[in-house]
């Protein structure tokens, strides 16, 4: 088991490497082809920054798989499966369809299409879903029609859940990397706890895609250097989608020996089948309430559910009080607490200590939501250790010098003798910067 562990590392490693460092060379490429946006009223940011991040991810997606077709252990998923390539072609198409729209704006049904189209592609070389767990019946078995449905369904669905979550710097990245590190433990948990070698493509998607988040999330933090864009996260979203939809899809449940017992024992045992169709849902849920509470909040104004506004849940962050990095660090909580408390709860479904640990990091999130004015401070001894923002001594050195600014009058400018505007305003500067046009032939 060892070993396998060490190729997934190595693969991650790689991943990672290869995304940091395309991503500054994008990003002198995208400000040369001028992919940078104007600032919209609902934008966070203040300066234009540049997009086509996901020009670097597609590229950690692209070594990540060479370098896991030449390991020994993971060589086999490309052999018995061709779901790797399936995952490749749909990846291209949809990076490409948002290289596009970061530089051209395409509109919202083209890219809705091309989503579309790149979950058809997956569909039709392998990578759909082919049964659905029901609870106290067993395994369904779907027709191809019902199968690919449900798969453009899913993939369509997260992709726009990622797309719609990134509204802040490194918010997307990090939420996906984390809901992706709690479906990698649950996937690698299918494969060698179970022994199922169907679990092997979505384990090495997930390992990917880790990667790819992290090694773009240096460059996307607050102050963000670049965007990831569409290419980014339609990207990321496919990924993660095409991850759920592979362990969903091809790992038969009746494998994991879960249908052993009267139909409660079943039912019960049942749960950690539905983990891949539930954990996609764990970035979905925070934009979907974001989601639900702009069509309401637009509707109730009178105003088109797809006005624009800066009424989201992030904006709302902002507007309690919390700084840009405290509400992606609250939003990575969230997220974190919902994926890694839904897979404990898959494999200790009956203990009661997993209940209470995840209602307490609720009530801890909420009590956060309640202090946005709240700034940590560290001890004296770890004020080296910290950010500037954290400690007390130039927090204090700091708002002295601010009040000793707002104390002072304002200084009384000097008037430039023989050089004077238009209704008493006077120019500033030596009279010779001012030559007489007159001499120039000039009316004025």
């Amino acid at each position: 088991m060892g070993q396998p562990v060490r190729e997934y590392l190595l693969t991650l490693c790689v991943t990672v490497a290869v995304t940091y460092l395309l991503t500054g060379p994008v990003r002198k490429f995208a400000i040369a082809v001028g992919a940078m946006p104007e600032i919209r009223a609902r934008d966070v940011h203040r300066e234009p920054t540049p997009r086509l991040g996901g020009i670097a991810m597609f590229g950690g997606l692209c070594a990540g798989l060479l370098v896991a077709d030449h390991l020994k252990n993971l060589n086999g998923v490309f052999e018995l499966s061709n779901e790797p390539r399936a995952l490749l072609s749909g990846a291209a198409l949809i990076w490409l369809v948002g290289v596009l729209d970061d530089k051209f704006e395409l509109d919202a049904l083209i890219k809705l299409g091309a989503q579309m189209i790149s979950a058809g592609v997956m569909c039709m070389q392998g990578l759909t879903i082919l049964w659905i767990p029901v609870p106290g019946i067993g395994s369904v078995s779907l027709t191809p029609w019902q199968g690919n449905l449900l798969t453009v369904a899913l993939v369509v669905i997260t992709i726009n859940a990622v797309n719609f979550v990134d509204g802040l710097d490194g918010l997307a990245a990090g939420m996906v990397c984390i809901a992706t590190c709690a479906f990698f433990l649950y996937a690698y948990r299918i494969w060698f706890g179970y022994g199922i070698e169907a679990a092997a493509p979505a384990t090495l998607f997930a390992a990917i895609l880790m990667g790819m988040c992290l090694g773009f999330l240096p460059h996307n933090m607050h102050p963000a250097r670049i965007f990831m864009g569409d290419s980014g996260s339609m990207l990321i979203g496919l990924v993660l989608a095409a991850s759920a939809i592979s362990v969903t899809g091809q790992v038969d449940p009746d494998a994991m020996a879960l249908f052993v017992g009267g139909e409660r024992n079943a039912t019960h045992a049942m749960l950690p089948v539905f983990i891949p169709l539930i954990l996609p849902l764990t970035i979905i849920a925070i934009p979907m309430t974001d989601l639900v509470l702009a069509i309401v909040r637009r509707t109730w104004k009178g105003q088109s559910p797809f006005a624009a506004d800066r009424g989201h849940l992030h904006h709302r962050l902002l507007e309690l009080g919390h700084s840009h990095s405290r509400a992606v660090l609250i939003m990575y909580f969230w997220s974190g607490l919902i994926a890694f408390g839904t897979v404990t709860y898959s494999v200790h479904s009956a203990s009661m200590w997993i209940v209470l640990a995840i209602s307490g990091l609720s009530a801890v999130g909420l009590l956060l939501l309640l202090l946005p004015r709240f700034t940590p401070r560290a001890p004296q001894w770890a004020e080296r250790l910290v950010p500037p923002r954290y400690r007390h001594a130039e927090r204090a050195a700091e708002a002295a010098l601010q009040d000793d600014a707002a104390a002072e009058p304002e200084p009384v400018r000097p008037i430039a003798a023989g050089v004077s505007g238009v209704n008493g305003a006077t120019a500033i500067g030596p009279r010779s910067r001012f030559p007489d046009r007159r001499k120039a032939g000039s009316s004025r």
